[in-house]
């Protein structure tokens, strides 16, 4: 696979511009992890990314999108290339025991906030390939986009900022990237072709009976018994109607209902998670949960449940033509057996917003641990590693920034250099 001559001689420049510029990017880095914000309360973090582009030369528009921010670069003709980082926490309480573990709220202070899923490190290295890309203008020609995205975990926030006009307001992007951290070795950055994300949909349904005394359920019609019933007959439409081969997941992760014992209750809710990869299983798991749902209702001749199926993210599916030159570009870069094709996460991410727009995006993954404590969770018996979202989510700052900031800059000159 050759590589991009436009972009191979600057390797070397490249880490050592990350390298001379990293005391910054790491006090920038915790100082995001202590302070993270939720899902479009990401008022100080906005502020402190545009504040850094402004210093850079980026012209900057905030609040897109509510609290996101547009950041535009431009030299010369050329293609406009986006890069999209994410600005939110998540409300769960930091138990890493770090110096710089964040002891922020919510706004209400109802909750603990934390960067479990690594947005700090986004942020971190996004301005690490924006600096970066400064001070290389000399080797390339075109327009910067880079995006700060409010409310990444409620996969709504991409959704915003193209509704308060992304793509009208701004250049429309020929090209766009992103980046995750991931439970791999620092040093390591992985990616596919097509589907690198799963799609996410939520299901929400209320069982309804009749309430009764629990000694006479002949009395009653008994929305528990109905609900546990969906419960385990919905798996059948994963393990008897979905293809074997492909990907799809439906996971009940609440089920709330009564109030003691001896009481049956009017009503049980059931909430979950529906995810698959391709938009025929999608299809086929949203028709399954409904007509499980209702099938198990008229089996105890009950009223009709109350379904809701509520859309959320749907798969990144990067683009292969892209994926191919900026594997070559990793590979060149951090060696064949640290830039690597790895399977498609489950989870989702709304970048696909983005892409779904006709955009040829990439989405790649960069790890976060030292090499022998990846190595050792990968041993039979070995200590499991923290994954995103754990309490413990601990990335390693300065080979994990590094590592994802050279990526950046390396993919984005793939596109723009021209040497």
């Amino acid at each position: 696979m050759a590589v991009p001559a436009s972009a191979a001689p600057l390797n070397t420049e490249v880490a050592g511009k990350v390298d001379g510029m990293y005391p910054w990017l790491d006090g920038v880095y915790k100082d995001l992890h202590a302070h993270p914000e939720i899902a479009f309360q990401e008022v100080r973090t906005a502020g402190k990314l545009a504040g850094e582009m402004r210093k850079l030369g980026f012209e900057v528009t905030e609040k897109v999108g509510r609290t996101g921010l547009v950041a535009i670069l431009r030299n010369g003709a050329g293609p406009t290339v986006l890069v999209r980082t994410e600005l939110d926490g998540l409300p769960m309480e930091e138990k890493t025991g770090l110096p710089y573990a964040s002891r922020n709220r919510t706004q209400d202070g109802a909750t603990f906030t934390t960067h479990s899923c690594g947005h700090d490190v986004h942020m971190a290295a996004w301005l690490g390939a924006a600096r970066t890309l400064v001070e290389l203008k000399a080797q390339w020609k075109g327009t910067l986009m880079f995006i700060a995205q409010p409310a990444e975990e409620t996969v709504s926030g991409a959704r915003a900022m193209l509704d308060d006009g992304l793509f009208k307001r701004f250049p429309k992007p020929d090209v766009a990237f992103a980046l995750h951290s991931w439970p791999l070795a620092y040093g390591t950055v992985g990616f596919e072709a097509g589907p690198v994300s799963s799609n996410s949909d939520a299901l929400e349904i209320r069982f309804n009976g009749r309430g009764g005394h629990g000694s006479a359920p002949d009395k009653a019609i008994d929305p528990i018994a109905i609900a546990a019933r969906f419960i385990v007959d919905v798996q059948t439409v994963v393990s008897r109607e979905k293809d074997p081969k492909e990907f799809g997941v439906v996971t009940i992760g609440a089920i709330q209902g009564g109030t003691v014992g001896n009481i049956i209750p009017d009503t049980v809710q059931v909430r979950g998670t529906i995810r698959s990869y391709s938009p025929e299983v999608r299809t086929k798991l949203l028709d399954g949960v409904r007509r499980v749902a209702n099938a198990s209702a008229a089996m105890a001749d009950a009223p009709a449940p109350d379904v809701r199926l509520i859309p959320g993210g749907a798969a990144i599916v990067n683009d292969a033509a892209l994926v191919r030159r900026t594997e070559a570009i990793f590979q060149d870069a951090f060696g064949a057996k640290n830039a690597v094709r790895m399977p498609a996460m489950t989870a989702s991410e709304d970048f696909s917003v983005y892409a779904n727009e006709g955009i040829p995006s990439m989405f790649f993954f960069t790890g976060v641990y030292a090499p022998e404590v990846v190595a050792e969770a990968q041993r039979a018996g070995g200590k499991p590693l923290a994954f995103n979202h754990s309490p413990y989510y601990a990335p390693v700052p300065e080979p994990s920034i590094k590592t994802a900031a050279r990526a950046m800059s390396l993919a984005v000159l793939g596109v723009l250099a021209r040497l």
